[in-house]
């Protein structure tokens, strides 16, 4: 029997701020309006997850026992998600983020402080997160106790995601868009133990060194492609890229490489981007747990991240299965040429 679909990782408090734009060093920006969300993998995937529906979500994380920890907890289990694998920690601080979002373009900026995600670790995973089909985690490189070096697997998370492999389940990473030189040396060991590696076209290109975009700023499907086999031969399962344009896939199995141009949207439709690589990776398991073809499992990726980009939050356009399935009905796609 299916046992649903465990959200593991950073828990976050997002304030976020509404700016006009984002200025040059020295320079001013007019804030229009600040609010707080929730914010990270947990709640993030875990939510657009819980609300498209038919499949059980656990969450399983570190918080402090303080304002924003409440916060996060408290919405997370009106939402249906069991949150007996979140541990609260009195004197400790819950992770928070300062998202700076440009009114107009959604493009955002983040200024974060680790808070408890930097000592949640393998001994916080208890019996009851372990019990699922797949389990996902993020991020990697915000993760400290994760991300700490391991001399037989290269970091902890990369032997964890051993384990849990070695126990029939399937395992999927996030990773959160960074520059710093350790990029490489913290995310490689873990693509080896992942069925599933749900990275932007940001992240995948600095795991493998290769620019994943033309000179004049489109996406190269072609080196796309080479990057995603590049994530097969390390060891992942399948390999999911996602940017603005499109979703693609690479599966070791199969050896296909799919690739499904994402919704050509108004402007005026867009609100924000803050959550929406969470929302097509919750998009994407959710495809993957339902037994979706790599194919489908991009088409409806495509649409929760859609839906994720008419609220200025990580949340507040996640929406049912049925709701979010007429997103494909009422835009066009894309085309790659």
């Amino acid at each position: 029997m299916k046992k649903g679909i465990t959200v593991a990782g950073n828990i976050i408090a997002d304030i976020i701020k509404m700016i006009d734009l984002y200025p040059e060093k020295g320079r001013l920006s007019t804030i229009y309006s600040v609010s707080k969300s929730v914010g990270g993998c947990v709640p993030n995937t875990g939510v657009t997850l819980a609300r498209l529906g038919g499949v059980p979500v656990k969450a399983s994380a570190k918080a402090g026992a303080d304002e924003n920890g409440r916060f996060i907890l408290d919405l997370l289990q009106k939402e249906g998600i069991d949150i007996g694998s979140v541990s609260s920690v009195a004197g400790a601080d819950t992770s928070f983020t300062d998202v700076m979002t440009v009114q107009g373009t959604g493009e955002r900026t983040f200024f974060n402080t680790k808070g408890t995600n930097a000592s949640f670790c393998p001994a916080d995973v208890d019996a009851n997160a372990r019990d699922c089909s797949i389990f996902h985690i993020g991020y990697i490189l915000l993760l400290d106790a994760f991300d700490a070096a391991d001399s037989r697997f290269g970091t902890v998370l990369a032997g964890f995601l051993h384990d849990l492999q070695e126990k029939g389940i399937k395992t999927s990473i996030d990773v959160v868009s960074n520059s710093a030189d350790r990029f490489r040396e913290k995310v490689l060991p873990a693509l080896k133990y992942s069925d599933y590696a749900v990275l932007n076209e940001i992240e995948a290109g600095l795991a493998t060194g290769i620019e994943p975009r033309r000179a004049d700023g489109s996406p190269d499907l072609d080196r796309v492609e080479r990057i995603a086999r590049a994530f097969l031969r390390i060891g992942v399962k399948k390999a999911v890229i996602h940017c603005p344009e499109g979703g693609f896939c690479a599966d070791a199995a199969s050896g296909a490489f799919t690739a499904v141009p994402s919704l050509l949207l108004p402007r005026d439709y867009i609100k924000g981007a803050v959550g929406a690589g969470d929302a097509f990776s919750a998009g994407f398991l959710y495809a993957a747990y339902k037994g979706f073809s790599d194919g489908e499992a991009l088409e409806f990726a495509s649409l929760t991240a859609a839906a994720n980009l008419s609220s200025y939050d990580s949340i507040g356009g996640a929406r049912a299965f049925a709701e979010t399935t007429k997103l494909g009905r009422l835009y066009p796609r894309r085309s790659f040429n």
